[in-house]
């Protein structure tokens, strides 16, 4: 992904992250939901708040978006060439995905956690940046990963698959003569289908309910609110994540384009029509 798109991205988010890092420190807005709390933060402290730690959010996700769409293409031809022959990647494609942006996660966001925890500690006590050094702002490396690990492979591996299945779907002589238009809706469809996967698989690490390793977290949450309520809020996620993915992967491919970067490996396995 380009670094501009990642960066964008985090600007778009900011007022969503300032409003759930409110939520936990202000008890009168514990149970608000993400519009009200907005709402109740600009009565109290005016619009600019809601945009504190932005600077941090937009670097974070600049470095993290650029560091895993690189990270990802690397990773993926480590493991195509461990596998030995082109055959073996492509019978192992789906595990390669998986190790692929798994790797390129893990390393995106030990440049992501340091933005991540300025962010948080601008909203909550700007003073602990001087006293708790660098292992402060590595603290929440770990719930970090369990968010934004989940998120990567879905966004990565179902945008692998979803577009094996699309061009598998058509003839060889039409898969060799698309337009720009088809390859553009082709990139567009599967992006927005990981986006949906990615939404879903890091539903439950969003950064709400109880503390805790994501299974005691989702007994927990389904205790308290059923398995409907492990699920609230995920319509608006799945729109909103399927449009992040998906411009994601349109700009990081026009940008390759643009500086004449060659094309990352393919392992999708062809199926004759």
């Amino acid at each position: 992904m380009s670094k501009t798109t990642t960066a964008a991205q985090g600007q778009s988010l900011t007022p969503n992250f300032t409003a759930v890092d409110y939520s936990k420190i202000d008890p009168s807005l514990k149970g608000q939901g993400l519009l009200s709390a907005g709402r109740s933060i600009v009565a109290k402290e005016g619009a600019g708040a809601l945009l504190t730690g932005f600077g941090p959010t937009a670097v974070g996700y600049l470095l993290q978006g650029g560091a895993k769409f690189a990270g990802y293409e690397a990773a993926k031809k480590y493991l195509v060439d461990a596998c030995g022959s082109y055959d073996e990647a492509v019978k192992h494609r789906t595990a390669i995905y998986l190790g692929g942006a798994a790797i390129a996660e893990f390393f995106a966001d030990i440049l992501l956690t340091p933005a991540e925890a300025t962010r948080i500690r601008l909203v909550s006590d700007p003073k602990i940046l001087r006293t708790e050094g660098l292992s402060g702002l590595y603290a929440g490396f770990i719930p970090i990963l369990c968010k934004q690990i989940p998120y990567a492979i879905g966004q990565f591996t179902v945008n692998e698959r979803a577009t094996e299945a699309i061009y598998n779907s058509m003839s060889k002589e039409t898969r060799e003569n698309l337009s720009e238009p088809a390859q553009f809706a082709i990139t567009l469809t599967s992006g927005i289908i990981a986006g949906f996967a990615a939404a879903i698989l890091s539903q439950i690490n969003k950064g709400h309910g109880p503390e805790g390793s994501m299974v005691h977290r989702l007994v927990v949450l389904a205790k308290q609110a059923g398995p409907k309520g492990l699920f609230a809020g995920l319509g608006p996620r799945m729109i909103m994540t399927a449009g992040l993915v998906s411009t994601q992967f349109i700009m990081y491919g026009w940008i390759k384009r643009a500086l004449g970067a060659p094309p990352g490996i393919e392992i999708h396995k062809e199926t004759a029509k």
